[in-house]
């Protein structure tokens, strides 16, 4: 079968994309996938981490304020 990324293959992939998207979109495409693949890393990280214990996660949070009601002026 062959290598299937060769300098020309991947030359003629670039070309494609150039020609379907334009020049102005590749960055902005090129953006969003790093950014993507930067969340799926970040997600497995999460995985093989231990959870917090939600008694640490529940006094690291400050407290509600107490819900006010508004008064009647006359």
């Amino acid at each position: 079968m062959g290598d299937l990324l060769q300098p020309m293959h991947l030359l003629l992939i670039g070309i494609i994309f150039l020609v379907l998207f334009g020049a102005r979109r590749l960055p902005e495409l090129g953006k969003g996938l790093g950014e993507g693949l930067r969340g799926f890393k970040d997600g497995l990280k999460g995985v093989n981490e231990p959870a917090a214990p939600a008694a640490n996660v529940q006094a690291s949070a400050a407290p509600a304020p107490a819900p006010t009601t508004p008064t009647e002026q006359k």
